[in-house]
């Protein structure tokens, strides 16, 4: 079947829908008629992260009038904190964009109904891990959830619009370096759609990691299809990693840390303290909840990870307070923010779950709905996932180096480097997801598409497909399961040399096997598997330091991390060989600043 289109999304997520909102009205304002087609894997608001995600109180990272430092310009004061944050290897002109149009993306989703809390009229905004000031703002914490909600609602009024659901788009056309559309497959029917310009708004790739907060389906897809387009990926080794509960799926940040809830083993042992880690630091990892180098709170990531290694399972207790533990012993500076945050006075904060019913009543009635009592439920966690800090690079028009193709979302890269303020996610999302339908719409006006010659190659990417198909071969299930334990062990938490290679052996070793006779989609989805896990791979391998969430050791049992270094200050840019089907990784200079002291 053949589909045709003036501009291409792929992905139903928040970027990819704002996106395709972007293009129609930039088309509806110049008076042009255009076709817009949504391809989304699942059924549209019913698949992927935004759709799916929760956290303890999910944040809209936004400068608005009303935040601090209220003076003109004070955007100026996020676009520094996102590139100092991200640690000098994002390009600083994406994040004085991010920054510059927060208030705008704000406001958008307020008129389209996304029930952000206010005070006296006024945004609430907290503080995230990795900004200044106050910024961000929430619905609680389905923040992603109503976000996603509104834009479908946007998008059911544009007759122009056109959703395909259940589509698994495998590879783009692209004919001497221009976008000439897609393929793929619905019900593993094979399908083109003919497109002027394309947009990936595809997520990240958590289903290579065994731990992660992702939805199914969120196999590093565009990722993939970018990299065979010829299409550049950048900062592929700096991936969020928090405490999460993997029942749930929910980060375990905030209020949930702010309650110093005990940390046991299935034994129930205490093994915190082994790690030298105080209840300061355990308060402290509520606003630094991603691991980050640059934040003493990783050795309580690292804690929890060894000890998962070593065959045990760790849970957060809200029974009981830790052993030796008294709400007056937190430094002063923790208990004035933690009276501040106090949202239901009570007159007793001696356990744990008290004191999370004090400042959060909302998480405990959220886990209570999904069938845990944290009032004498254990609640397991285990370092997971969380978001892909890299991806297709572009640049300020949200283009890449293909003609025709743009990116948006947590597919695209450079906008964030290493860390990043937390709630600046979903802010990307609209910023960038505007940004590329605006401009992937004008790209359109531009083109005359040979359909022709979109076809024929079309034709000739279902043709490589049947190389894939075999008598014989490994088992699809349990090669991902080998790949997902070798990243769980070698690329998450604590990364070293050996172990790196390790993990790099076997990514080779799946290559090079055949698998088991199966669908298309299944073989393509693990084929981007593997090309996405390479590029992690030896991303990590070539940034011999710790920055971010990149911890690297020397050894595995070290108990220390390599410092940072600030020769490091550069990108890994990542290259599809095609010819000999391997990832190339080089060194470029990150977009800075002309003069970052001035702000």
């Amino acid at each position: 079947m053949v589909y045709k289109a003036d501009v291409l999304v792929i992905g139903g997520g928040g970027a990819g829908l704002r996106a395709a909102i972007a293009a129609y009205e930039r088309a509806h304002n110049s008076n042009k008629n255009i076709k817009i087609i949504i391809a989304v894997k699942g059924r549209l608001g019913a698949c992927g992260t935004t759709a799916l995600a929760y956290s303890d109180r999910m944040a809209f990272h936004v400068t608005l009038p009303t935040t601090c430092p209220r003076i003109n310009d004070n955007w100026k004061y996020h676009a520094k904190d996102i590139y100092e944050i991200g640690g000098f290897v994002s390009d600083y002109d994406l994040a004085e964009i991010l920054a510059k149009n927060s208030a705008e993306a704000y406001y958008y989703l307020e008129r389209l109904g996304v029930p952000f809390v206010k005070e006296n009229d006024i945004p609430s905004q907290f503080v995230t891990d990795g900004s200044i000031y106050a910024r961000a703002c929430f619905t609680g914490p389905d923040t992603a959830v109503q976000i996603e909600k509104a834009l479908v609602r946007k998008i059911s009024e544009i007759k122009e619009i056109e959703v395909l659901e259940n589509v698994m788009v495998s590879d783009l056309i692209v004919v001497d370096n221009k976008i000439f559309g897609a393929v793929g497959f619905i019900d593993e029917h094979e399908i083109i759609i003919l497109a002027k310009s394309v947009i990936l708004a595809t997520g990240g790739a958590g289903e290579i990691y065994g731990n992660n907060v992702y939805p199914i389906g969120m196999t590093g897809d565009g990722y993939a299809m970018a990299l065979r387009a010829g299409a550049e990926l950048v900062n592929m080794e700096f991936i969020q990693i928090g405490l999460a509960s993997p029942k749930t799926k929910i980060a375990c940040s905030g209020s949930i840390m702010r309650c110093i809830p005990r940390f046991v083993n299935d034994k129930g042992e205490e093994f915190l303290i082994n790690y030298g880690i105080t209840f300061n630091d355990i308060f402290e990892k509520g606003s630094t909840w991603p691991i980050s180098a640059e934040h003493k709170t990783w050795n309580i990531d690292v804690a929890v990870f060894r000890e998962i290694m070593r065959g045990n399972r760790v849970f957060l207790d809200f029974g009981q307070n830790p052993s030796g533990f008294n709400f007056e012993y937190l430094r002063d500076d923790l208990k004035k923010k933690y009276y501040d945050e106090i949202k239901e006075l009570t007159s007793c904060r001696l356990t744990p779950i008290d004191r999370l019913q004090e400042i959060n009543p909302q998480t405990i009635k959220w886990f209570s709905e999904r069938g845990i009592d944290l009032k004498k439920d254990l609640l397991e966690i285990k370092p997971s996932i969380q978001h892909f800090q890299g991806g297709v690079k572009i640049r300020q028009k949200a283009q890449t180096n293909v003609a025709g193709l743009y990116a948006c979302g947590e597919c695209a890269g450079g906008q964030h480097g290493a860390n990043r303020p937390g709630g600046n996610s979903l802010l990307d999302t609209q910023v960038f997801g505007k940004v590329a339908g605006e401009n992937a719409f004008e790209f359109s006006l531009s083109v005359d598409l040979d359909e022709d010659v979109g076809l024929l190659k079309a034709r000739d990417i279902f043709e490589r497909y049947k190389d894939f198909i075999s008598q014989s071969g490994i088992n699809l299930e349990k090669a991902k399961e080998k790949l997902r334990y070798v990243m769980d062990l070698y690329a998450s938490v604590i990364r070293y040399p050996d172990g790196l290679q390790e993990a790099l052996g076997l990514i080779n070793e799946l290559k090079a096997k055949q698998i088991k006779p199966i669908e298309y989609t299944g073989i393509l989805e693990f084929e981007n598997m593997l090309l996405i896990s390479e590029a992690i791979v030896k991303s990590c391998i070539l940034r011999k330091e710790s920055r971010g969430p990149h911890l690297m050791f020397e050894r595995s049992d070290d108990l220390l991390p390599k410092p940072r270094n600030e020769k490091y200050n550069f990108y890994h840019v990542c290259k599809l060989d095609n010819k000999k089907n391997e990832i190339e990784v080089n060194r470029i200079e990150p977009i800075k600043p002309q003069d970052l002291e001035a702000i």
